[in-house]
């Protein structure tokens, strides 16, 4: 089999600048994580064992010194020994555990320091997805040269409409060649004209960044808000997040993903001080335009003028949504998208996976047991992720109901 995953920074801006923090902030905190299909995918026979060999390749993938100084010029905000760190990181297959049950569904989940596993996420995604396209057969009608036109038709539409938008696509995508074909389509598109309202800022994907001479793009995950939720309670978590954020970073990477708990906890910790240093939200969640509601009502209680701040929309958007939201959120806030699975996994007659992996526990230091269970609460309906007797407790420690 193909080894899928090939660079180091093939994976997502946000994976780098989260390890960092976590390393700035909690460099002895241990964690699990686990895999979910949101479909209930039934894989073929044998497909953990593909999975496993694909990840016991990760050990052999290193950072190059032309992605360290692409990093260092690019991502500045990042200090020094972050990247003597990188240099010395190796995958190690013993965090991972994959296997398949009796019915053929999937099971993977990490555990280890939280430093070193945290950048397992994006890879074993990538992975999943693009080895079941290839297991099924399904690549064999991937048509590349139609795909890079009908991206660039995407971007035509998005820059005609004013929008300013970056590839999120990594983790679901259905190869590398899509997203390469699709960054290299959109950077094309720009590039064909000067005068287009809108702009393609972007991609997550820290190597194709590198290849195309763009800016990789991205800010933080719900992990490092849930992760904290784990060790310190729910309440507060947003509060501690921006904290040790603005530590690390000191007002870089000033976009905040707000939803890991739910708006309403986020709302009561998102304090005037706050909401100066961070440039803008992230939308991941819910109702777009309620969302960006409740974004503006906090502003102005605060006396920010909401047109200042940017509005960064990323929940399962297409080009159209985006285009839709970018006609009413231009007058009350700086909006900006992150498009994922749309832009990498869209061919014909075949569905995209729906598979997510999330930090489900954590401990402060390696000598404390797992005492303590996390989740993440979405503010869509069934998209909650971890135990359900989790859940709960989340719940009714922030005083929601779930169905609230």
């Amino acid at each position: 089999m193909q080894q899928i995953i090939n660079h180091f920074t093939d994976d997502d801006l946000y994976k780098f600048s989260m390890c960092c923090a976590v390393i700035d902030n909690y460099p002895r905190a241990e964690v699990k994580y686990t895999f979910v299909d949101r479909n209930n995918t039934v894989y073929p026979p044998g497909f953990a064992d593909l999975v496993k060999e694909q990840i016991k390749m990760l050990e052999n993938v290193v950072i190059t010194d032309e992605e360290i100084a692409f990093m260092k010029s690019k991502c500045y905000y990042m200090p020094s020994w972050f990247f003597t760190y990188l240099k010395g990181f190796r995958y190690r297959s013993e965090w991972t555990t994959v296997e398949q049950d009796a019915e053929g569904h999937l099971h993977i989940s990490f555990e280890g320091n939280w430093s070193d596993t945290i950048l397992l996420e994006v890879k074993v995604l990538a992975i999943v997805s693009e080895l079941y396209y290839i297991v099924t057969k399904q690549n064999q009608d991937f048509d590349y040269d139609d795909y890079y036109r009908r991206t660039y038709e995407k971007g035509e539409r998005l820059l005609n409409a004013g929008c300013i938008f970056s590839d999120f696509g990594t983790r679901r995508r259905a190869s590398f060649k899509a997203e390469d074909t699709i960054v290299r389509a959109f950077r094309d598109c720009q590039s064909s004209r000067s005068d287009w309202k809108g702009r393609f800022v972007g991609t997550s994907n820290v190597y194709l960044a590198m290849k195309y001479g763009l800016t990789p793009v991205g800010t933080m995950a719900h992990e490092f808000v849930c992760a904290i939720g784990g060790m310190f309670g729910p309440q507060m978590a947003n509060h501690i997040a921006m904290n040790a954020w603005r530590h690390t970073f000191n007002g870089a990477l000033g976009t905040y993903l707000y939803d890991s708990f739910g708006w309403d906890i986020f709302s009561l910790n998102f304090s005037e001080d706050f909401a100066n240093l961070f440039k803008g939200l992230r939308v991941d969640s819910g109702d777009n335009r309620k969302e960006l509601q409740k974004i503006c009502d906090k502003y102005k209680s605060l006396n920010i003028d909401s047109r200042t701040k940017q509005v960064i929309f990323s929940n399962a958007l297409t080009t159209d949504d985006a285009i839709e939201i970018q006609q009413y959120a231009s007058k009350v806030c700086q909006p900006s998208f992150g498009i994922g699975t749309h832009f990498t996994n869209d061919f014909p007659h075949t569905a995209p996976m729906n598979t997510v992996i999330k930090l489900t526990a954590v401990k402060i230091t390696e000598s404390w047991p797992f005492y303590n269970d996390t989740c993440k609460i979405s503010e869509d309906d069934g998209k909650h992720t971890g135990k359900p007797e989790v859940i709960k407790r989340f719940m009714e420690e922030i005083h929601f109901k779930e169905n609230e």
